[in-house]
């Protein structure tokens, strides 16, 4: 039989997993956000390139800033809209590199608990068989 303080022990971990893994879930959706919001950009930013590819170096191209639309040369609307997807695929692979780096941790974290748990169970198996 086990006794209180092993329970509440276990009732405290028990506790602190939920906790985890409650973070874990509001990261995980913030971050999917985060991703939805980037891809969608990603993919407006590229269709606005296709746009302009298909315009003659002559063609007038405006920029909205605020409620005024202002002439902008052709090549600068090219590069900027070229930046801010190169800009926004990066953000892309960071946050893959993140949540890469995030799982490995969170897997070490589990391999030593089970590890420690192991330890213990190992110790207590052993002070059973000496008294």
């Amino acid at each position: 039989m086990m006794s209180s303080s092993t329970i509440r022990d276990l009732q405290r971990e028990l506790e602190n997993k939920a906790n985890d893994l409650s973070k874990l879930q509001k990261d995980i959706a913030k971050n999917h956000q985060v991703r939805k919001k980037y891809t969608i950009q990603l993919g407006e930013n590229e269709l606005v390139l296709k746009e302009l590819d298909l315009l003659k170096e002559d063609a007038n191209v405006y920029k909205l800033i605020g409620p005024v639309l202002v002439k902008q040369d052709l090549a600068e609307a090219n590069a900027n809209v070229r930046k801010r997807i190169e800009y926004i695929s990066a953000e892309l692979v960071l946050m893959e590199l993140f949540k890469i780096w995030k799982r490995s941790r969170i897997a070490r974290k589990i391999r030593y608990s089970n590890c420690n748990k192991r330890c213990n169970l190992f110790r207590l198996g052993k002070g059973k068989h000496r008294a």
